[in-house]
């Protein structure tokens, strides 16, 4: 592994000869600098993970040098010592709030100076691996699409994420209702607490009560614990509630009481529990439709219907499919240890053509099929295991091609691909079997688009 680069700022030589020897026969790669104004140069020009920089220097001072380290634009940001002949309580308090991770006093202790050196970059290493998992978290809650439909909808959720009212997202399965209420979280004041999800279909009528609330020990039979419920769990954070429309009316009557007051009783509880909770629900039934069948309650409908949100399904944005795919294609080509891959213009087609019964969620898994089951970086609409859509397709060729020469074209490419890929790509092979020049197939393959990888 490369070596650490640590950069001493010092206007005395001596220092920074005794320092820099030090790091080296720690293993560090030690280079220094005179002045605040070569740091600041040299931290533009080389990643640098640690500074030991003093607070004393001709030109701009080190306390002015630290506040322009900390405003400069770096990858990967790195950590700064203070050092001091001349240190004070007030000098190193200043330090600190400016960004510096310690303060060392000379003359400078070897022990103590290898101690700091570890603990800096351990301490670095650990923010900048949170700062990529919250980056990571993040991606994963990125909504995706450009177009008419998620355009208004990253508006509405830019102007009612801050609020605390309450949300009802309507869509079909597999749209996306779940991804547009990590979102609200994330963008609410409650980001940093709890996200607690309930899958009101999953959970058996008989257990949601105590899964909504919790129960006490003993409270009913098999109850041999006490359990927290995920009303208390969600508390200053995020509920959601997915698949609001198939929990029982008993369960209803209880959830509407604990919005209405922010407490709930436990299941064989005799007192109240008091919680701060922002209840964001979901659905894929038509609400009203089940008020007026009697399967739903009216007043929990108005309760959580203060704003509501529409997930479009997928085939009504057909546009931003493309988009979704190249998405999933980085996802799971990194996920599974794969080559990058690419989708030809056939693929992307075939794709938009389909009506996409199961939406995002279909989507996501199909490109996640592709990914293990083909070796190849090119992937054509052949490789996609859709075949409805294919048939689809196939019923409008007539229209695709205008003239006989193009269907020619057509199923000459077809028949050259995948005769190339009975002889692995091998371009020599493939034109003594087709009974061409090798020059000949290379212009027929040109003229047909098809790349050599192919």
């Amino acid at each position: 592994m490369k070596p650490a680069r640590i950069l001493v700022v010092d206007d005395e030589p001596g220092i920074r000869r005794s320092l820099c020897g030090v790091l080296e026969d720690e293993g560090y790669l030690a280079e220094s600098v005179g002045s605040g104004e070569e740091c600041l140069q040299d931290l533009a020009q080389v990643p640098t993970e640690m500074v030991f920089l003093d607070v004393w220097l001709t030109g701009i001072d080190g306390m002015e040098t630290l506040a322009r380290i900390q405003e400069m634009d770096f990858a990967e940001r790195p950590v700064v010592v203070m050092i001091s002949g001349h240190a004070n309580i007030e000098t190193a308090v200043k330090a600190t709030k400016l960004g510096a991770f310690d303060f060392l006093e000379k003359p400078l202790s070897l022990p103590k100076v290898t101690v700091v050196v570890k603990n800096a970059l351990d301490h670095r290493r650990l923010a900048l691996e949170n700062m990529r998992l919250k980056q990571d978290d993040d991606s994963k809650y990125r909504i995706i699409g450009e177009s008419v439909p998620m355009k208004a909808l990253r508006q509405q959720l830019a102007l009612m994420a801050s609020t605390n009212g309450r949300v009802l997202i309507y869509g079909e399965s597999g749209s996306g209702k779940e991804l547009v209420a990590h979102a609200i979280h994330a963008l609410s004041p409650r980001a940093i607490e709890p996200f607690v999800e309930v899958n009101c279909a999953a959970i058996p009528e008989e257990l949601i009560e105590s899964e909504l609330f919790g129960h006490n020990k003993g409270s009913f039979t098999g109850a041999h614990e006490s359990k927290t419920g995920k009303f208390q769990k969600a508390d200053g954070g995020t509920l959601f509630l997915d698949e609001v429309g198939d929990m029982s009316l008993r369960t209803q009557a209880k959830v509407l009481r604990a919005l209405e007051e922010q407490r709930f009783e436990p299941v064989g509880a005799a007192s109240f529990t008091q919680v701060d909770v922002r209840v964001v629900a979901a659905t894929n039934k038509v609400l009203e439709d089940e008020i007026e069948r009697g399967n739903f309650r009216e007043d929990l409908f108005y309760r959580l219907n203060v704003i509501p949100f529409h997930v479009p399904p997928l085939r009504d944005r057909r546009e931003d499919v493309p988009l979704l795919a190249d998405y999933f294609l980085r996802e799971f080509t990194r996920a599974y240890g794969r080559r990058p891959k690419e989708l030809t213009a056939p693929a992307y087609q075939l794709l938009q053509e389909y009506r996409w019964p199961g939406n995002v969620r279909e989507l996501r898994n199909l490109i996640e099929r592709i990914v293990i089951m083909n070796p190849q970086v090119r992937i054509d609409a052949r490789h996609i295991p859709l075949p409805a859509a294919r048939r689809g397709a196939a019923e409008r060729g007539a229209e695709r091609f205008g003239s006989l020469q193009e269907v020619r074209q057509a199923v000459e490419r077809e028949y050259i691909i995948k005769k190339l890929e009975e002889n692995n790509g091998n371009v020599t092979r493939t034109a003594e079997l087709l009974g061409l020049e090798r020059s000949n197939l290379y212009r027929k393959m040109k003229t047909l688009g098809i790349g050599p990888k192919e």
